[in-house]
């Protein structure tokens, strides 16, 4: 964004505020100076008023002028075409050094005598205005012959290039500049005026009319003009160069010029092309969201904010046109815009809508009405036709003391309001601590108090926050869900530690597959409606299916030992999910090396189940009480963790091995929640010393230790701390009958064991046993 000095001063008095204090300021209100450059005119350069011009008598390309320069007449030629044309120029006079050290002297010109040089702009230093010298006019200011052109302040001005967040759509013009501005130095705004001259009594509805279909999210103000005599500005044409914009004619360089400095979105259309029966007829409609067009007999003219057909645009020639104020808000437009199955051109007004253009529409109107009453002949009909969007003004609450917090020093509240009004916030309410305030639609970027304290820290300047050292205190974030991730982390870290690699794999499977094994699968009604593949097409109610498809792509990848382990979610048929810990190892129990001979042998029951426990801890196993086709009917077991059963661990059953093509495999599944660490009261440590005691029973085949250990965990016999099988003995002698021997740990919390209480406790036990088997010592 680019202001000048001068341009600015039309809205704000900037005559005590040197160039470096406004450097000063934009930096410090966030917008941030990215080049400033200061014009200066040399001197002995002066308003000229051409008293006759003639062709030079020896070359058909230059003019013999006499410029009165105040201090005489001076004989000047000028080779520029253009100066026939004008009346007022700038010249440089016998002496100035113009930029480049280029001195002006005494000349002959193809033989005639030259007493200085009439001047283009950017002999100057100006920006180039086009071919030709500059023709001045009062624009600038009066024109004093003789007097430097230095002294006129819009000519020497001081251009400041704004780089500007994206965000700050409303300083995209020299009086949303100057408001900010006013804010930062505390002055007032100057009032712009402007009242038209009555030329034309006609009322607008006698001549035009407006109609509307759909809901319509912009603000629309038209008015009608006619327009004939075009002047131009050289002060428009100075500035529109120093903002690098270019023009296609008189009219459009006031519309731009307008633009520019009122932040408002204008277009301007030749009359003719609404005019049905007499009358000039503006039909405005929606079809999505966002979208209005502006159509004219039948055909769209324009989209609003966004583009406008070419042959639609007023021209220099155009003697009646229709000038429209346009407001949308910048976001409902773009999303429209970038989401539409219609690709949309853009021009160069959707810059300025899609960033926020000033919604003041009257103020637009009422200023560009000025600029062509003043340097065109221009009528303009009474009262305007209006599309006015239905819309709320947002408000927000902003709590004081949140507001000292984030920018970190204490801001008394009146500060506060008093810095919220001067940027045009509406305060609604004030109570203790928090101010309730309208936003202005301006500023459409502003959503909560976080925005807020920006504005403020902007108005009281970065620079007048105390300096303080950071405090950071961080918000207790501890809850289910971060102790859930650190337990599964905890999971995955002994899983790799004991050799397992880690399997990601889909939450879909074949449901064939489910079907074929027993699984359950979801309810159809709640079935995949686009599922990605056709081998992916239900959610998983187990992910052993996934892992054995990963252990076949291994073994086909000769490796030998794949231990492979993953935490995912499962669902049920009712499509309710819940996360399970699935392991599978498949091949030898450990590496080939030269402790096991490069032979290694293949991995049992009893090797997986120690894996298994190394990961999730201690657990009982209990006859399998699940059906599924994986598990093999009699190496397969229920764990169970705290006396509940919370998953299974079997061998593969061979038909499935044999069917996937993979050597012994081991495979089990636990549900996570009754893994996750509860809260334990802590329990007293006898500080006496315990004994351990074997027992040797002989009961029938058919009796399982779950059993045998079901039966003596149900006494109460306090001093008994652990029980755990350490043999079984079978042969021909015992029949139907086998061994088992039982080892007991036994303890006393209160005294020294004795040697009663030990038998005592062993007694009790084989009593237990002998009622319920029929055991007898061995």
């Amino acid at each position: 964004m680019i202001v000048t000095r001068s341009w600015l001063s039309e809205f704000i008095d900037l005559s005590d505020v040197s160039n470096d204090t406004l450097y000063k300021t934009f930096n410090a209100i966030g917008l941030e100076v990215d080049s400033i450059k200061e014009i200066t005119i040399p001197g002995k350069v002066v308003i000229g008023k051409i008293v006759s011009c003639e062709k030079h008598p020896d070359a058909d390309k230059l003019n013999v002028c006499k410029i009165d320069v105040g201090t005489g007449t001076r004989q000047i030629v000028c080779g520029a075409a253009n100066v026939v044309n004008a009346e007022y120029v700038a010249v440089a006079t016998i002496g100035a050094v113009l930029p480049g050290d280029f001195v002006i002297k005494h000349a002959k010109l193809r033989g005639v005598e030259s007493e200085g040089m009439v001047c283009s702009s950017t002999e100057l230093g100006l920006p180039a205005m086009g071919d030709g010298i500059m023709i001045l006019d009062e624009s600038i200011g009066i024109l004093e012959v003789g007097k430097e052109f230095g002294e006129y302040s819009t000519v020497a001005d001081t251009i400041f290039e704004l780089e500007l967040t994206a965000n700050r759509g409303d300083c995209l013009s020299i009086y949303g500049v100057a408001r900010d501005l006013s804010v930062a130095l505390d002055r007032e705004l100057k009032v712009f005026e402007y009242r038209q001259e009555e030329k034309m009594k006609l009322g607008i509805a006698r001549e035009a009319e407006i109609h509307q279909e759909g809901e319509i999210d912009a603000d629309l103000y038209y008015k009608l003009a006619n327009l004939e005599h075009l002047h131009s500005s050289f002060l428009i044409d100075l500035r529109l160069a120093m903002i690098d914009e270019s023009t296609e004619g008189k009219l459009d360089a006031m519309l731009k010029y307008a633009m520019h400095t009122t932040g408002i979105a204008l277009r301007t259309y030749q009359s003719s092309l609404f005019r049905k029966d007499d009358k000039v007829t503006v039909f405005v409609r929606s079809s999505e969201k966002g979208i209005v067009e502006v159509v004219g007999n039948g055909k769209v003219l324009s989209t609003v904010g966004v583009n406008q057909d070419d042959t639609a645009k007023a021209t220099d020639t155009s003697e009646q046109i229709l000038i429209e104020a346009s407001y949308i808000h910048p976001d409902v437009m773009v999303e429209a815009v970038w989401s539409a199955e219609t690709s949309y051109a853009t021009d160069d007004l959707y810059y300025y809508t899609s960033r926020g253009s000033n919604p003041d529409l009257a103020f637009g109107l009422s200023y560009l009405s000025m600029l062509l009453d003043t340097y065109f002949e221009f009528s303009c009909y009474e009262g305007a036709l209006r599309v006015e969007a239905s819309r709320e003004k947002e408000a927000i609450a902003v709590d004081t003391k949140e507001i000292s917090s984030i920018i970190g020093m204490e801001i008394d509240k009146s500060k506060i309001v008093s810095i919220l009004q001067r940027l045009e916030f509406v305060i609604n309410s004030v109570d203790e601590t928090v101010v309730s305030a309208t936003i202005p639609c301006f500023r459409h970027d502003i959503k909560n108090v976080q925005d807020v304290a920006e504005e403020i820290v902007r108005i009281i300047g970065i620079n007048h926050i105390e300096a303080k050292p950071l405090v950071f205190t961080e918000a207790n974030r501890l809850n289910t869900t971060s102790d859930r991730y650190r337990v599964k982390k905890a999971f995955k870290n002994r899983a790799v530690g004991c050799g397992f690699y880690e399997n990601v794999s889909y939450v879909f499977t074949q449901k064939s597959v489910l079907e074929k094994y027993g699984f359950p699968t979801v309810e159809e009604k709640l079935e995949l409606s686009n599922p990605i593949a056709e081998e992916l097409n239900t959610l998983r109610t187990t992910i052993l299916t996934n892992l054995l498809q990963a252990v076949k792509r291994n073994v086909s990848y000769s490796k030998k030992s794949i231990p492979l382990f993953e935490i995912g979610t499962v669902f049920d048929p009712q499509r309710q999910e819940k996360e399970v810990l699935s392991f599978v190892v498949s091949g030898h129990s450990e590496s080939e090396s030269v402790q096991n001979a490069g032979k290694p042998k293949s991995i049992d029951f009893a090797a997986f189940v120690d894996k298994i426990s190394a990961i999730i801890g201690k657990f009982e196993l209990v006859p399998c009480s699940r059906s599924n086709g994986l598990l093999h009917p009699y190496q397969s077991a229920d764990i169970l963790v705290d006396g509940k059963v919370c998953g299974y661990l079997s061998k593969l059953h061979p038909t499935v091995q044999e069917h996937y093509d993979i050597p012994v495999t081991f495979i089990a599944e636990l549900e996570l929640d009754p893994l996750l660490p509860k809260h334990i009261n802590a329990e007293g440590i006898s500080r006496f010393q315990g004994v351990y005691k074997d027992l040797s029973v002989v009961i029938d085949k058919t009796i399982s230790y779950y059993e045998v250990a079901k039966v003596i965990r149900g006494l109460d016999l306090p001093m008994l701390k652990d029980v755990y099988p350490v043999d079984i003995y079978e042969d021909e002698k015992l029949g139907e009958k086998k061994s088992l021997t039982i080892r007991f740990f036994i303890q006393s919390m209160e005294d020294t064991l004795k040697e009663g209480d030990i038998e005592k406790v062993m007694e009790s036990v084989m009593s237990a046993l002998a009622e319920a088997f029929n055991a007898q010592i061995r």
